[in-house]
């Protein structure tokens, strides 16, 4: 099979840009971990995050990779529960800083922040924010928020809305 010099470049072309696309992508996340670890106040190495959508809204959910990490067990609680109050008041500064972007959702949870619910509850090993809603607008924007959060670090979650937020556990 003979290639011409011209498919060559073209090949060649998009092998480049692909190589371009990885090494962005790569930049990319290891930003968000970097200034994730900065502003959430834990590793994310030494930690999980979870993110899932409900019929109602959705959990944000972080816990320690160790049982024994008390530290980083007691980072996530103060993060998390310093998120719900914030988030409540309309402020995602933290997720912009993270992410160095506003992040889809944004805009609208700012405006319907008190459509919004935002219920911190402490876990075992870590904490949780279940966030949940009425109103329609602010559900499909709660709803862009976490899959985007899903997507960004990159946490494997399904994306798929399950059943209505339980209530924050003890």
């Amino acid at each position: 099979m003979k290639l011409g010099l011209g498919a060559l470049g073209g090949l060649f072309a998009a092998a480049t840009l692909a190589a371009q696309d990885a090494s962005a992508c790569a930049a990319h996340h290891a930003g968000v971990d970097a200034r994730g670890d900065q502003v959430m106040g834990f590793d994310h190495a030494k930690t999980t995050h979870h993110f899932s959508l409900t019929a109602d809204g959705g959990v944000i959910a972080v816990s320690a990779n160790d049982t024994t990490d008390t530290e980083s067990r007691d980072a996530i609680r103060s993060h998390l529960s310093h998120i719900a109050r914030v988030f409540a008041s309309g402020d995602f500064d933290a997720p912009m800083l993270i992410h160095d972007q506003v992040p889809p959702g944004v805009p609208v949870m700012k405006k319907k922040k008190s459509a919004i619910k935002y219920a911190y509850a402490e876990t075992k090993t870590g904490a949780e924010v279940v966030i949940s809603t009425n109103d329609p607008k602010a559900l499909a924007a709660v709803h862009d928020f976490l899959q985007f959060q899903i997507s960004d670090h990159r946490t494997g979650d399904s994306g798929e809305v399950r059943a209505p937020s339980r209530p924050a556990t003890q």
